[in-house]
C-alpha cells in the first residue's frame, strides 16, 4: 500500500467541526471584502472631478464632501437600527436583501455616467439608500464569527479576520483606477454587480450557528430527536449539551470557550435538553449601553473612524494634488494605506492578545500615529520612497485601533460577563459601537471637503486633533 501523501495526512487532521468553522471564516471574509470593494470607487472617480458632471461648479469640493457625507450619515443613522432588527431576524436572509440592494444602488450610481444624469439630487439619493442597505453588513458578519469562535485568541484571529476592509479597499481601488479615465460608470457597475454575486453565494451558503448545522444532523438520527424550539434570529434551532467526564457543556456556551483538539461532534454521553420556553431575550439598547466599556469604546471609535475615513475618501485626491499623479497612479498608491492596514490590525491583535489589554493597545498605537500624520502633512516635499513608507506605516497605526475596536472589542464586550450568559447582544452591541464610530466617519470626509479648500494643511490638523481626542477617550477605558 502507498503511503498517504503529507498534504492529505494534513487535510484529515481536522475534524468536522473544523472544516465548517474555517468555511465560515472564509466565507464571512469574503462577503465583508465585497462590502468595502463596492465603497471605495467614489474615492477614486472624484479625483477626476465625478468626470467632469459638476465641473462648471466652482465649490466642487464640498459638494463632493456632501456626497461622502449623504452614505456616511445615512450609513451612521441605520446602524443603530440596524443592529436591534439583525438581532432579531435570521442574519443569512437579512444579509443577502443588504448585499443585492447594495449592489443594485452602487449600480446606478454607475448608470448615471451611462445615461448622462447630471442631477446632483440623483447620485445623494443613491448614497443614502446605499448608506442604509449597506448597515446589514457589519453587524451581521461579526455576529456570524462570533458564533463560531471562541474567546480564545479573538484578537489574533479577528485581526486576520478584519483584513477583509484593507483587502476590498485595495480591490475597489483598482477596479475603480482600471475604467476611471475611460468609462468610470463601470468603476461603480462591477463592484455592484460583485456584491450583488457574494450576496447571492450567501443566501446559499452561510451557516449562522453551529446549533443550525447540528440540527440537521440531529434531523438525520431522529433517535436522538426530541423537540425543537423557536431559538434566536427568528427560526428554530436545536441546543445539545453533552456530558463529558463530571462536565457538563453547551452547544450554544462551548463555542465561546478556548478550543482544544478534541471534536465536540462526538461526545462520550450526550443528552438532549429542551430549553426552557423562558430564553432570554434580545438585549434592548439601552441595556447595551449599560455594559462597561461600550460607552468609551464606542467614543474612542467615532475619533478613530473619523481618521480611517477621511483617509479612505480623501487620500487618493490628495496625492493627485500634491504628488501630481494621474487618477490611476494616484489610487494604485493609496493602496499602500490598506495594505498597512492589514499589518496593522493584524498587530493590534496579536499585542492585545499577549497583554490582555485591548485598550492600552489602542492607546500606543493612537500615540504613535500623531507624528505620522503631521509628517503627511509635508508628503510634496518627500521622494517616492518615504511617501510609500509613510503611506505603509500610518495606515497600521490608524487602523489597527479601528479594526480591533469593531472586532475583538466588540466581541469581548457582546459576550460581557455583565450580561450573565445571554448571548443575543452581540449585535447590537457590535451595532452601537460602529454606529457611533460612523457618526465620526461621516463628520471626517465632511469637514476635508470643506478644509482643504483652506489648503491641505488644516485637514491634516484636524486629523491630528481626532487622533489625540480618540487617545483621550480610550484611555478611560483602560
Amino acid at each position: 500500500m502507498a503511503p498517504v501523501p503529507p498534504g492529505i495526512r494534513f487535510l484529515a487532521s481536522f475534524n468536522r467541526d473544523q472544516w465548517y468553522r474555517a468555511f465560515t471564516f472564509s466565507l464571512t471574509f469574503l462577503l465583508y471584502t465585497s462590502f468595502h470593494l463596492s465603497r471605495k470607487p467614489i474615492s477614486i472617480v472624484k479625483v477626476t472631478r465625478v468626470c467632469n458632471i459638476f465641473i462648471y461648479l466652482i465649490n466642487y469640493k464640498q459638494l463632493l464632501g456632501a456626497m461622502d457625507y449623504s452614505f456616511l450619515c445615512a450609513y451612521a443613522v441605520g446602524m443603530f437600527l440596524s443592529g436591534i432588527i439583525g438581532e432579531r431576524l435570521p442574519i443569512r436572509l437579512y444579509l443577502t436583501f443588504g448585499m443585492l440592494m447594495s449592489g443594485l444602488f452602487t449600480c446606478l450610481f454607475g448608470l448615471g455616467y451611462i445615461y448622462s444624469i447630471h442631477s446632483l439630487g440623483f447620485y445623494i439619493f443613491v448614497q443614502v439608500a446605499n448608506g442604509l442597505v449597506q448597515t446589514t453588513g457589519w453587524p451581521s458578519v461579526v455576529t456570524c464569527i462570533g458564533n463560531w469562535f471562541g474567546k480564545g485568541r479573538r484578537g489574533l484571529i479577528m485581526g486576520i479576520w478584519n483584513s477583509h476592509t484593507s483587502v476590498g479597499n485595495i480591490l475597489g481601488s483598482l477596479i475603480a483606477g482600471y475604467w476611471v479615465s475611460s468609462n468610470w460608470g463601470l468603476s461603480f457597475i462591477v463592484p455592484g454587480l460583485i456584491i450583488a454575486a457574494m450576496g447571492i453565494i450567501c443566501f446559499l451558503f452561510l451557516i449562522e450557528h453551529p446549533n443550525d448545522l447540528r440540527s440537521i444532523h440531529a434531523v438525520q438520527n431522529p433517535q436522538k430527536l426530541t423537540k425543537n424550539w423557536n431559538g434566536t434570529n427568528g427560526h428554530k434551532q436545536l441546543y445539545h449539551s453533552y456530558k463529558q467526564g463530571d462536565k457538563y457543556e453547551n452547544w450554544d456556551t462551548e463555542l465561546l470557550l478556548p478550543q482544544d483538539n478534541s471534536s465536540v461532534s462526538v461526545p462520550v454521553q450526550q443528552v438532549v435538553v429542551v430549553k426552557s420556553e423562558s430564553e432570554p431575550s434580545a438585549i434592548s439598547f439601552m441595556g447595551a449601553l449599560r455594559i462597561p466599556g461600550v460607552i468609551e469604546f464606542s467614543l474612542c471609535l467615532l475619533f478613530a473612524k473619523l481618521v480611517s475615513y477621511t483617509f479612505l475618501f480623501w487620500l487618493p485626491l490628495y496625492i493627485t494634488k500634491t504628488a501630481h499623479l494621474d487618477a490611476k497612479k494616484a489610487g494604485d498608491l493609496s493602496t499602500l494605506f490598506d495594505v498597512g492596514g492589514i499589518v496593522g490590525g493584524i498587530l493590534a491583535g496579536v499585542i492585545s492578545d499577549k497583554l490582555g489589554k485591548r485598550a492600552t493597545t489602542c492607546a500606543v498605537m493612537l500615540l504613535l500615529a500623531a507624528p505620522i500624520l503631521y509628517g503627511f502633512s509635508m508628503i510634496s516635499e518627500f521622494g517616492l520612497g518615504p511617501t510609500i513608507g509613510m503611506l505603509l506605516v500610518c495606515g497600521g497605526l490608524v487602523n489597527g485601533p479601528y479594526a480591533l475596536i469593531t472586532t475583538a472589542v466588540a466581541a469581548d464586550l457582546g459576550t460581557h460577563k455583565s450580561l450573565k450568559g445571554n448571548a443575543r447582544a452581540l449585535s447590537t452591541v457590535t451595532a452601537i459601537i460602529d454606529g457611533t464610530g460612523s457618526v465620526g466617519a461621516a463628520i471626517g470626509p465632511l469637514l476635508a471637503g470643506v478644509l482643504s479648500s483652506q489648503g491641505w494643511d488644516q485637514v491634516f490638523y484636524m486629523l491630528m486633533a481626532a487622533d489625540f481626542l480618540a487617545l483621550l477617550v480610550g484611555a478611560d477605558a483602560c
